[in-house]
């Protein structure tokens, strides 16, 4: 039986990273090396479901991509050297997995370079990493796609004219490069999880590129704490996708939440992670990892009521020793208002600095003074939230706490 389109697709998708990896090494130009890996993804679209998918798609896949890349060579100017240049590139033996493996780094390493923006970063990882289409990537990052278009552009010719190596970096330069590696899957991720703007609580597309891209780093650098962590950490979070809404699209939080629903395989996963990477960080904790931690003590709670509040406010302690951040210290806070009652929690929120503009310090304060039985103060703080941007699901679910307190 011939694969639908749906499976081609899927190979076609996992495969690309690879290719396109493969051949920016090969050319030296990302701009050729994404022509050539999309032209073969077409070809592959077209045929496969017609003639079946190869024994090895990813060779069939680097013959095509291959092939159109001398193509595309001999047909820029200085032809003699191009073509010189081209017979070198057509090489149809397989790419030994470990040269491939080292395609991969480098790509990654390339598009989360500290020399481009942030923004800059998770467009190119969107794009080259992830698969998506410019298109594909303006609608996950609520963009004009001719917006997007110009930020790729800028990005590549950044590349180009600040001599940004394509290489995995030097031993010494791994840490804080592999955090901005991390940091851009992870924003790619939130962005997904909770949409800062919009009609839909989860823009899946992104969510799910942000776990294939995890999937690869924790492949290509399977005994790396931090990469073991943040996949940890984004699968545990996101098993919990089918229950954050309610039949109605009603946003439901943690408590209000039916654990039948949970993804029990992404936990079991999710956890024994967690594991192999706290093996690897006994003495020196890794953000990613610990979060992943107060995760899973959410995650194996059999109900909200027996989580276990003083693990998670002890490794929220943790986690302020690596990654000390308003927002972690929000979060701290609200853990020890189920632990030790809204007013050392109202205490903790109101002594965290630098959130004014952040909608949920608001939303915090306002269910702790709900719960402290102050609702002109609870109304108020329901208002400064709404007014700050939020997705229409989070929007919605905050009226509805507002209403029927204090006009």
């Amino acid at each position: 039986m011939l694969p639908g389109d749906a499976a081609v697709a899927r190979v076609v998708r996992d495969e690309r990273a690879r290719i396109l990896a493969t051949l920016v090494r090969v050319t030296g130009s990302l701009d050729l090396a994404e022509d050539a890996t999309q032209d073969a993804a077409l070809r592959a679209l077209e045929c496969w479901p017609r003639d079946g998918v190869p024994d090895n798609p990813r060779a069939w896949l680097l013959v095509v991509a291959r092939r159109r890349a001398v193509d595309l060579i001999r047909r820029e100017a200085n032809r003699a050297v191009k073509e010189a240049a081209a017979v070198v590139l057509f090489d149809p033996e397989p790419e030994p997995p470990a040269t491939v493996r080292d395609d991969l780094l480098r790509l990654v390493f390339t598009c989360c370079h500290p020399a481009l923006s942030l923004d800059a970063q998770v467009a190119l990882a969107l794009r080259t990493l992830g698969g998506l289409s410019t298109a594909e990537a303006a609608r996950a990052l609520l963009l004009p796609e001719a917006t997007l278009a110009k930020r790729l552009t800028r990005a590549k010719q950044k590349i180009t004219r600040a001599r940004i190596p394509y290489r995995v970096p030097e031993a010494e330069e791994l840490p804080d490069r592999l955090t901005g590696v991390a940091t851009t899957v992870y924003l790619i991720f939130n962005e997904g999880y909770a949409a800062g703007a919009g009609e839909d609580l989860v823009r899946v597309a992104l969510a799910d590129e942000a776990l294939r891209l995890a999937r690869l780093l924790v492949e290509l650098m399977p005994d790396e704490p931090t990469v073991l962590g943040l996949l940890a950490l984004l699968l545990l979070q996101d098993s919990r996708r089918a229950a954050r809404t309610g039949p109605d699209g009603r946003l439901l939080l943690l408590a209000e939440q039916d654990r039948s629903r949970w993804d029990r395989a992404a936990i079991v996963a999710g956890v024994e992670l967690v594991g192999r990477a706290l093996r690897r960080t006994p003495d020196h904790p890794d953000r990613y990892v610990v979060q992943a931690a107060i995760a899973a003590c959410h995650a194996l709670a059999p109900a909200y009521d027996r989580t276990p509040w003083d693990a998670v406010v002890s490794w929220y302690d943790v986690l302020l020793t690596v990654h000390d951040t308003p927002v972690v210290r929000l979060n701290r806070a609200a853990a020890v208002a189920e632990r030790d009652g809204p007013g050392a929690g109202l205490a903790l929120v109101d002594a965290v600095a630098g959130l004014t503009g952040y909608p949920w310090w608001h939303a915090t304060r306002a269910e702790l003074l709900r719960r402290l039985d102050r609702p002109a103060e609870a109304a108020d703080a329901y208002d400064r939230a709404l007014a700050l941007e939020l997705s229409g699901p989070q929007a919605a679910h905050l009226r509805r706490r507002r209403a029927g307190l204090p006009a």
